[in-house]
């Protein structure tokens, strides 16, 4: 259980680029960035005319190119608003693809010079964000965001969304790169009729997670399962986690690279409380070796009680889900009320499925159109209706039956009012925080082959190599 050593570090990250999780730095990628430069005015179609029913002046006859990330959300979505798009502009024809593969397929379209006009930048393979603001590939989208809904003229669309949205696209100043369209509650996922079963209820402290845990093994049960190929997953409840502990000034100083901001009292209680699980044995066997959706698939047949994910889990995993399971999320639990920061129903909640326009795009306006088409109520939804999710348009459930992972979500953003994290390394610095963080590090302890003291120096110095990486672009909370 000891340090896995230099050695294993490299022969960790040559597994993580097997599996595709390495965005950034590779050579590719910042040459991909960096070739990109200039404004590509050259490229782009001739502006529409601007009118009521066209704020943004999109040019009605050309052509919009759409790239979706093909995940747990699917694409049907996008191919609803498209047709909202096609509706509005007739003469204008939409060529839409679909891809798990983000940067490997669009890699070689910024570096020509040609990428699409709306990305759905997500997944395993997504570029790096922040890269991308660095290299000032992305068009700012305060355009967009001025510009009035689609459905009340007298707003403008930014008024009409979720409270942080705004901000999280933004990396510096005023300019918003990134717009995130779906709404994502995380933490720990369970099934209520599992729960039941056991005759236990969701656990609000450490103590009373580790008895329903050594309860769920005597029935042959693991307490947990998660994505052991991609485990930085682990964050999604280890996170706020942490914030219950230290409060949300570790996590910002953890955003901002600061010095030792690892070795804050708060991570080491939870590493270590998390590494319990795998001391006791109440991580379902195998676990290491599985994907998100094989992890899912074992928690739906009810191997495992509780799983770290995301709200789009619903959807993802709707094909084995048991028509009685109940889906609900769960906060952290308390480690000690009394001693604890947050109080218990601190979650983490935030934008997510992040979309971008390129800067060099052909048809930005375009892109930008579908965005303000997609953050209206009807297509909103839609989005609601197929894929158990909310979007960053805030509202649209009126009317809606909502299906018990999504009903559950909002009972927990309701219980945890001003008490929600928003950790942005994970957007701030998606090498870091997928392939070294999660991959090399929380992947190794949770797999009892790293101790947290060795996971957290690890962490730390991976930290500290990004902060002393000239290369990489560097943000901070304001």
């Amino acid at each position: 259980m000891g340090s896995t050593g230099e050695f294993g570090r490299r022969d960790l990250i040559k597994r993580a680029a097997a599996l595709g999780l390495i965005a950034v730095p590779t050579m590719s990628v910042l040459t991909a960035c960096a070739s990109g430069g200039g404004d590509g005015d050259d490229n782009k179609v001739e502006k529409g005319k601007k009118s009521d029913k066209n704020p943004l002046a999109v040019n009605e006859s050309a052509q919009l190119d759409v790239v979706i990330f093909d995940g747990g959300f699917g694409q049907q979505y996008a191919k609803d608003a498209e047709a909202e798009y096609k509706a509005a502009f007739p003469k204008a024809d939409i060529k839409h693809a679909a891809t798990q593969e983000i940067q490997t397929q669009l890699q070689p379209r910024f570096n020509g010079g040609t990428p699409p006009d709306l990305i759905d930048n997500s997944g395993a393979k997504q570029m790096d964000m922040g890269t991308l603001v660095g290299k000032k590939q992305l068009t700012d989208l305060n355009e967009l965001l001025d510009a009035p809904s689609i459905d009340d003229p007298s707003k403008k669309v930014r008024d009409t969304l979720r409270p942080g949205v705004v901000e999280m696209g933004q990396f510096e100043g005023r300019e918003t790169w990134i717009l995130f369209y779906a709404y994502t509650v995380y933490g720990v996922w369970y099934s209520k009729t599992a729960l039941a079963k056991l005759d236990a209820q969701y656990p609000e402290t450490w103590d009373e997670m580790l008895a329903v845990c050594e309860k769920a093994k005597k029935k042959g049960i693991a307490g947990w399962t998660y994505p052991g190929k991609f485990p930085y997953y682990l964050p999604f409840s280890l996170y706020p986690f942490i914030a219950k502990i230290g409060g949300r000034e570790v996590l910002d100083r953890i955003d901002n690279l600061e010095p030792n901001a690892w070795k804050d009292p708060a991570v080491k209680a939870a590493f270590e409380a998390y590494y319990e699980l795998y001391k006791k044995g109440y991580i379902l066997q195998g676990t290491p070796g599985l994907t998100h959706i094989e992890s899912q698939t074992a928690w739906n047949q009810g191997k495992a009680l509780f799983i770290p994910n995301g709200s789009w889990v619903e959807h993802e995993s709707k094909p084995t889900t048991p028509a009685d399971f109940q889906m609900a999320v769960g906060a952290p639990s308390s480690l000690d009320a009394k001693r604890d920061k947050m109080p218990f129903g601190t979650i983490w909640a935030s934008g997510g499925e992040p979309f971008i326009v390129p800067k060099n795009a052909k048809n930005p306006q375009g892109g930008m159109e579908l965005l303000r088409i997609m953050l209206g109520k009807k297509s909103s939804q839609n989005f609601i209706k197929q894929v158990s999710s909310l979007t960053s348009f805030n509202g649209g459930t009126e009317g809606l039956t909502l299906p018990p992972g999504l009903s559950s979500s909002q009972e927990a953003l309701a219980k945890a009012g001003e008490n929600v994290v928003n950790p942005r390394i994970q957007d701030w610095y998606v090498a870091l925080q997928k392939e070294k963080i999660g991959v090399a590090a929380l992947g190794e302890m949770m797999a009892g082959r790293m101790t947290p003291d060795e996971a957290i120096t690890k962490i730390q110095k991976f930290a500290d190599d990004t902060r002393k990486d000239d290369s990489v672009k560097k943000y901070k909370h304001k």
